[in-house]
C-alpha cells in the first residue's frame, strides 16, 4: 500500500485504529524523535481548471513531526494544530519504512477502514443528492 493512500485512510478513519497501531509500535520499539511536533505554514497549491495553470490561494497551518525507528525515518504532516496525530502518523510511517513485522497485519485492517470511509462518504452523498433539484422537469 502506498504512503499517500495509507495516510489518507489513517487521517480520515477511526482515531482508535490509528492510536492502537501507533501504541503497538511504541510499546515494542524504541522511537527516537528527530523533530518534535511543531506548527508551520505551507503554501496551498491549486490547479486552475480552464487553463491548467497553478496558483497559490494562501497558506495552510500544518503540524509536522519526524521520528526514527531502527534507523528509518517516518514523517507525519497534518493540517491544523494536531500534535498527537502528527506524531502517531510519523511512528506508523517509520514502522512501514523499517518494514517491521507488525505492518504486515495492518494491510487488511487499513483496507477495512477504507471501506468504512467509502461507505460513510457514499451515505453523505446520497443524503445530499436527495435534495438535488432536476431543472429539466420544471419546464412548464
Amino acid at each position: 500500500m502506498k504512503r499517500r493512500r495509507r495516510t489518507e485512510i489513517l487521517i480520515n478513519g477511526s482515531q482508535k485504529t490509528l492510536d492502537d497501531m501507533a501504541h503497538c509500535i511504541k510499546d515494542n520499539y524504541q522511537v527516537k524523535v528527530i523533530q518534535e511536533p511543531e506548527s508551520g505554514l505551507v503554501m496551498m497549491k491549486v490547479r486552475e481548471t480552464s487553463q491548467q495553470s497553478l496558483f497559490y490561494p494562501g497558506e495552510v497551518l500544518v503540524t509536522e513531526c519526524k521520528v526514527q525507528i531502527e534507523g528509518r525515518i517516518g514523517i507525519g504532516i497534518v493540517t491544523e494544530d494536531q500534535t498527537e496525530l502528527a506524531y502517531n502518523l510519523a511512528v506508523i510511517d517509520a514502522a512501514y519504512e523499517a518494514k517491521l513485522p507488525e505492518t504486515m497485519a495492518w494491510k487488511l485492517l487499513l483496507e477495512n477502514e477504507e471501506k468504512v470511509i467509502q461507505e460513510q462518504r457514499a451515505a453523505a452523498n446520497r443524503s445530499i443528492l436527495k435534495t438535488k433539484v432536476n431543472f429539466e422537469t420544471m419546464d412548464v
